[in-house]
């Protein structure tokens, strides 16, 4: 398979950080500023700029573990309860991804105190320094209010930090972030509306490329996180993946074009990061406002894959999933003209999937009852009938292929729930 395809892992992790902070307004911008504060603070330290751009692309993907909206907003109190809950379950979903071996690593203890320095062990594991700094700057973080000036907040913020010198906080890094606190450019710099920008121009991450397998490997990850934060969904990426993969087999997509239609259904739900999942898991019927909300996912879905250069098709691939030919669809509305035979094959296999697994309100459907809602789907200009035919024509062979994919992904789940219980 060709292998040109190369895309930005800065980029890639920047994306989900912003797909991160969607879930609420009390949490915009929270883990670009830890990841802007921790870098400062470690090259404040000295540390090799490995290990700060480590420590930094850990700062912006340090909450992931934190699926719910309320273990998200929970996260911004300074005191936490069960702190390591979601600091284990980031490690257990980002350690399958190579690349991030060392970062996963950082962020399972990014909630460890020192406590006079039996910090530097917590169940029998060291932790690494990069940790303390990512905790210390996700306090700092949770301490400042964006909503008042940030001057004014600095000899509060310095003082809660000092108090908890050697208990929470390791002195070093305390000392390292008063020098940084001397400054008022630090202080304007984490308060900016420009702070995605900041950290592309002042924080210059070596240029790691992924290819397409590996990027494939880490739309994989991406697409867990989105699913695991319901058992409703824990495979439902991995099904669209593979059924929009066989169809675009089916209708002779390339190789390398296959595997980007892998790659969209593990994408295309990445929106739903901005959804809680307590309206994604509603037993009843969804409200005006609650479907409102369901919508939006497309749209934000779009919006974080276009800042990547490179994933301008899979973004057309995973956003337009629920356009409709007859333009009524969402978020934009398009007409048949506007969707390209990629589009539509991402509809079918999310419509597909979704009838097929089971969820909160209903059992999924079995063969008769899936092909006849695909077919009236279609007839009602919903979906491509073309696409419904050829999916009809060899359900046999889509479903088996989803069936097997997804099962290889509940034992992940399965995995996942017991190594973070």
């Amino acid at each position: 398979m060709e292998q040109e395809m190369k895309i930005s892992l800065f980029d890639m992790v920047m994306a989900l950080s912003d797909a991160m902070d969607l879930v609420s307004r009390e949490v915009v911008d929270h883990h670009k500023k830890v990841s802007y504060i921790s870098y400062c603070i470690a090259t404040e330290i000295g540390l090799p700029e490995s290990e700060k751009e480590n420590i930094m692309l850990a700062g912006a993907l340090h909450d992931m573990g934190a699926f719910s909206l309320e273990e998200r907003i929970g996260a911004l109190n300074f005191e936490l309860d069960h702190p390591h809950d979601h600091a284990e379950a980031g490690y257990q979903i980002l350690k399958k991804f190579a690349p991030f071996g060392e970062i996963s690593n950082l962020i399972r203890f990014h909630h460890v105190p020192w406590n006079l320095g039996e910090g530097t062990n917590f169940s029998g594991e060291t932790v690494p320094m990069g940790s303390h700094i990512i905790h210390l700057s996700d306090r700092i973080s949770v301490l400042l209010n964006g909503k008042k000036e940030a001057l004014g907040q600095v000899d509060t913020i310095r003082n809660k930090i000092e108090n908890h010198r050697g208990t929470l906080f390791v002195p070093e890094i305390v000392d390292a972030f008063h020098s940084l606190a001397d400054k008022s450019f630090f202080w304007f710099d984490i308060s900016s509306s420009m702070l995605s920008g900041l950290i592309e121009r002042k924080v210059r991450c070596s240029p790691v490329q992924l290819n397409l397998q590996q990027l494939a490997h880490l739309a994989s990850v991406f697409g867990q996180m989105i699913d695991f934060r319901s058992s409703f969904t824990a495979n439902h990426s991995t099904g669209v993946a593979a059924s929009a993969s066989e169809l675009a087999k089916l209708f002779q997509f390339s190789d390398k074009d296959c595997f980007t239609m892998r790659i969209a259904g593990y994408l295309h739900d990445l929106g739903k990061l901005a959804v809680a999942p307590e309206i994604l898991q509603k037993p009843g019927k969804l409200n005006a406002h609650e479907r409102n909300i369901i919508k939006s996912h497309t749209y934000f879905t779009h919006r974080i894959l276009e800042r990547i250069h490179g994933l301008e098709t899979i973004n057309k691939w995973a956003s337009l999933h629920h356009e409709r030919l007859d333009g009524k669809g969402y978020p934009f509305g398009k007409k048949a003209s506007e969707l390209s035979l990629g589009s539509r094959v991402m509809a079918v296999a999310d419509v597909f999937t979704a009838i097929k697994e089971d969820r909160p309100y209903r059992k999924g459907m079995d063969k008769a009852e899936s092909l006849q809602l695909l077919k009236k789907l279609a007839d009602n200009q919903a979906l491509d009938p073309e696409v419904v035919h050829k999916l009809t024509k060899n359900y046999s062979i889509v479903n088996s292929v989803r069936e097997l994919d997804q099962s290889m992904s509940v034992k992940e789940y399965q995995e996942f729930l017991q190594a973070t219980s």
